[in-house]
């Protein structure tokens, strides 16, 4: 009898263990399987307060947020005096924290596990993105920032092409990866100064007229710092012909 006893609870133990849940950042036992709206699969609630963008309303033009909180979305001072090439920008949060860590992680340190998370908090941006700029439904394709060939070699993914994708199949929108391409390899802008950036990445993006031609699009980066790399696409995509350019990243340094 203690015999069975004791299988009987051995079982139950192993399968408490196969179906608990764990939160990925912190490791303790997770109640909440299914997420939250920012998409934060699986997080224990400190963990998700800890990923979730801050409250307030950022610049539409550079998604940059201002020091005292704003509840519309008006343009910062630098985007009044220097417009950007693109309509509007969506972005996730601030390049810090969890956030920071994640995408260095995922691009870096092959934690491809991190993905699916990522792709969560860039459809976040995006649906938060059309309650505040309903025009912005209007695109008609996504397209991720390239990576020049070699650097696509090496790495093995676009991390721009891969957090679009949830975003594609939700709203049943092309992921256009040919509609830009990089034909010149530059010198990586994170190892740049500020103001060596635009300089480094001009005439580095060609874009194909014939998909682009009269068409409204977003193009997708996961992180913003100057801007400078998604000014130029945008730039090109326009200069293609395109109607529209928005553009969407996870994080904005």
């Amino acid at each position: 009898m203690r015999e069975f006893l004791a299988r009987v609870v051995g079982r139950g133990l192993r399968t408490a263990l196969l179906l608990e849940v764990r939160c990925p950042d912190c490791g303790r036992v997770s109640a909440d399987t299914q997420g939250s709206a920012g998409g934060a699969l699986g997080l224990c609630p400190d963990c998700r307060a800890a990923s979730a963008p801050p409250e307030g309303a950022p610049c539409p033009g550079c998604g940059e947020r201002p020091a005292t909180p704003q509840t519309a979305p008006l343009l910062c001072g630098r985007c009044r005096e220097r417009p950007r090439p693109w309509a509007r920008a969506l972005v996730y949060g601030p390049y810090d924290g969890p956030l920071r860590d994640m995408i260095l992680a995922y691009k870096f340190e092959g934690r491809l596990d991190f993905g699916r998370r990522l792709q969560e908090y860039a459809l976040a941006a995006f649906e938060r993105g059309l309650a505040e700029f309903p025009e912005v439904a209007d695109c008609e394709a996504l397209v991720p920032v390239p990576l020049h060939p070699r650097r696509l070699f090496l790495r093995g993914f676009n991390q721009s092409r891969e957090i679009a994708r949830l975003i594609a199949a939700r709203r049943g929108l092309p992921l256009w990866q040919e509609a830009l391409v990089r034909v010149r390899r530059t010198v990586p802008q994170m190892t740049l100064e500020r103001e060596a950036r635009a300089e480094n990445i001009r005439g580095a993006f060609a874009a194909r007229k014939e998909m682009l031609a009269g068409r409204r699009v977003l193009l997708v980066d996961d992180i913003m710092t100057t801007g400078a790399t998604l000014e130029e696409c945008a730039r090109a995509m326009l200069g293609a012909g395109a109607q529209r350019v928005d553009v969407l990243v996870l994080a904005r340094a």
